[in-house]
């Protein structure tokens, strides 16, 4: 797609966070001569036209105080791996889920879901309840908990130019 002026410095303006005040659409508008309805109209567009692929929020689960954080990997059949996502998923306390191919001999698990806790016992509990509520209890899992935090971020789109510009 051959993107407008504007829409590279929409892309440039959104892309390392949206400003954290009451209307961010509005305040990324003033900063490049859109309006609140124009800033929210054109990024749906660029999701819908697949220039943006993802379009969600990115948290320090430390920072908020959930100090265990645990992958969860399972070894599910696969006739079964899609409704059991789906399932996994569906729960509150899930914030990802997604397959993966195993690797076997080594790795055999093919489904994958991250739960946050604010310590280690919670965590553990709401594996079980996951385990309940998806009907996994008799499939092998292990639960790899984090020991250190990475940076996390977005994905960049548009690299800034002289002062700025795109």
């Amino acid at each position: 797609m051959d993107m407008s002026a504007i829409e590279r410095r929409l892309i440039a303006a959104i892309q390392d966070g949206l400003p954290l005040e009451a209307r961010p659409y509005e305040a990324i508008g003033r900063a490049i001569g859109l309006s609140e309805d124009e800033v929210i109209a054109r990024i749906r567009i660029l999701c819908e036209q697949g220039v943006i692929g993802r379009f969600g929020l990115v948290l320090s689960h430390r920072g908020l105080g959930y100090r265990a954080n645990a992958m969860v990997v399972w070894d599910i059949p696969d006739e079964r791996v899609g409704a059991v996502g789906e399932a996994l998923a569906a729960l509150p306390y899930v914030t990802l889920c997604y397959r993966r191919p195993r690797c076997l001999p080594d790795w055999p698990y093919n489904l994958f879901c991250m739960i946050h806790g604010r310590d280690r016992s919670t965590v553990e509990s709401l594996v079980e309840d996951a385990a309940r509520e998806a009907g996994t209890e008799a499939y092998p899992r292990a639960l790899l908990f984090s020991t250190r935090q990475f940076k996390q971020r977005g994905a960049r789109y548009a690299r800034p130019g002289p002062a700025g510009e795109s």
